[in-house]
């Protein structure tokens, strides 16, 4: 390991990142190093910048990635070698603006209900139900499940945050079969290895089966019943605060980014000039 990617590792856990966001910036860096064929210490800004435009312009990698990599370059930069950052500063990407579409619940019904596998389908019914993301999800430990309240404890999510959420009855019934049936030890969603949860990519994979097997549209990742979760409850009245509570997220623009109009309830959307007195009765 070279002097520079173990100082930036140190600056990365001291400042309680976590470790999705040190595995990104470290690959990040190493792409820029990879670029230049040198330690990036060496570049200059003007380097820095052209390495983004490439990324841009030759790679054609996504918006969301292409800020990954201007972050890690900031944070090492800035925070690691001590540049200037007016001197050394980046032009960052704007967002996409792209919204995701929305499975309606009959969609999410067969989707989460497609695995024969009792430990996949309780593993999607829970980040429908409970509105969890992928990484929660696979860390969830048995006595997370609050049953007599029928809350799930979500310990250590996005940020380090703890925080509770709904726990369905719907849920809870396939978790039990799934508990009887498997009894895991330690994780409530055990991975291959012993003594490790399922990693994320295998829960990507059991999502990917799923959609497969269920026939219903294909518009995204796992995190794509994340989104139907705050969505379906939007629609269904639930107050958007109790909903960023459920979500864990720290401002209220956040939570109302989760929320989406399925079209086909917009299309029902009856517009003012054809209610009375516009319209004729």
């Amino acid at each position: 390991m070279s002097p520079l990617r173990e100082k930036m590792i140190v600056a990365l856990r001291v400042r309680h990142l976590s470790g999705r966001t040190e595995e990104s910036y470290l690959h990040a860096i190493e792409e820029l190093s990879r670029h230049y064929g040198c330690s990036p210490d060496r570049l200059t800004r003007d380097e820095v910048v052209r390495f983004l435009e490439h990324c841009v312009t030759n790679r054609k990698l996504s918006r969301a990635t292409v800020n990954v990599y201007f972050c890690a370059c900031r944070f090492l930069y800035e925070q690691v070698l001590g540049r200037d950052p007016v001197v050394f500063k980046l032009p960052r990407r704007g967002r996409s603006r792209t919204r995701p579409q929305i499975l309606s619940p009959e969609e999410c019904f067969r989707l989460v209900n497609a695995p024969s596998n009792l430990k996949h389908k309780a593993l999607l019914y829970m980040v429908y139900g409970s509105g969890l993301r992928v990484s929660e999800v696979v860390r969830l430990l048995p006595h997370h499940i609050e049953s007599d309240r029928m809350m799930v404890f979500v310990q250590g999510g996005k940020g380090h945050k703890d925080r509770y959420t709904l726990l369905a009855q719907a849920a809870l019934e396939v978790l039990r079969a799934y508990w009887r049936a498997h009894r895991p030890v330690h994780w409530l969603f055990p991975g291959q290895s012993p003594g490790c949860y399922l990693s994320v990519a295998c829960a990507q994979q059991i999502y990917n089966r799923a959609v497969l097997q269920s026939g219903v549209r294909r518009i995204g990742g796992i995190h794509t019943l994340r989104h139907c979760f705050a969505t379906h409850h939007m629609e269904n009245g639930l107050d958007i605060y109790a909903l960023q509570r459920c979500l864990g997220h720290t401002g209220i623009k956040t939570t109302a980014g989760y929320m989406h109009v399925r079209q086909e309830r917009l299309a029902r959307v009856v517009s003012p000039l054809d209610r009375p007195p516009f319209a004729r009765p």
